[in-house]
């Protein structure tokens, strides 16, 4: 298997970036794998010396096949890094698997990610590889299953179909002017991602991750995800943008399950509509605004 490249990307936490890297480390093939880091620079002075400190921390890291630290010299914001650097990866090696700071990893997320990147390399409908799912029961006769929505906890894609990313979000104009379309957007109204989409065209927040969604929705695209979790997010505990104070669409990684590093995936790519409709019922009940805080994580 040709392993696919790992792009993390971190700021001001050198907690949480000495966490991921640990949970990063104890994969089975992290010492295959090559490992990017992109470092964001300070926003503000007042990051100074919490970015120095995970500078201190990203430079110190081994036990992968090779390791490169990339110092971004301005602030470009998570959004326009994840943008450039997923780019990036993909136009030198047609693949990545990418992970931010906040994530505890199961030790076999890079085996499924890689097993599932390697199995659907040509499959054009297929346009990621989700290492999160979403709290529930799932047809336990398969280690993996398609949605119709995309993940930003942990995940894979290729070059051809990060080609469909609209970073202008030209498509807005689409939905504003078909109901249908724009209700289908919403996962039959079980959660208002247009209006994410709106603030987004407002400048209101800078989300790279609304934007993959409709490039996504758009392209009819599909998304694997592993039946049970392999990420968990750590975020939510007040350090992050949108982290705080929640955790109901959180999945506890269970004990490490090993079926996961020779994963079962679906030969017929197909959306499961069972699965679906267990997600949409997960997100209609996102009512407060905490759940709205953390569906907003969710697509970053």
């Amino acid at each position: 298997m040709n392993l696919a490249p790992v792009a993390l990307f971190v700021y001001d936490r050198p907690e949480h970036s000495l966490r991921i890297l640990e949970s990063l480390s104890q994969n089975t093939l992290a010492s295959q794998s090559d490992l990017v880091i992109f470092s964001d620079a300070p926003r503000t002075s007042e990051h100074k010396d919490k970015v120095t400190a995970v500078r201190a921390v990203v430079c110190r890291v081994d036990r992968f096949k090779s390791v490169q630290v990339i110092e971004r010299e301005r602030n470009w914001g998570l959004a326009a890094s994840i943008q450039d650097g997923v780019e990036r990866i993909c136009d030198e090696q047609g693949k990545v698997i990418v992970i931010e700071d906040d994530l505890v990893l199961s030790p076999y997320f890079l085996s499924f990610v890689n097993a599932a990147l390697d199995r659907y390399q040509d499959e054009s409908r297929v346009m990621q590889v989700s290492g999160y799912m979403f709290p529930g029961k799932y047809d336990p006769s398969s280690d993996a299953l398609f949605l119709s929505l995309i993940s930003c906890w942990g995940w894979g894609t290729w070059k051809r179909a990060w080609k469909h990313y609209d970073a202008h979000a030209s498509g807005f104009v689409r939905l504003q002017h078909d109901a249908s379309l724009k209700r289908q957007f919403n996962l039959g109204g079980a959660y208002d991602y247009f209006h994410m989409l709106e603030q987004q065209m407002r400048g209101e927040i800078d989300s790279w991750g609304i934007r993959w969604l409709l490039s996504v929705f758009l392209a009819k695209g599909l998304v694997l995800y592993p039946r049970q979790s392999l990420v968990k997010n750590a975020g939510v505990d007040g350090s992050g943008t949108h982290g705080i104070g929640v955790a109901s669409l959180q999945s506890e990684l269970g004990p490490p399950d090993s079926r996961y590093s020779q994963p079962h995936l679906p030969d017929e790519i197909e959306l499961d509509v069972a699965a679906m409709e267990q997600v949409r019922r997960t997100l209609r009940a996102a009512n407060s605004g905490i759940m709205t805080r953390l569906l907003r994580k969710l697509v970053g």
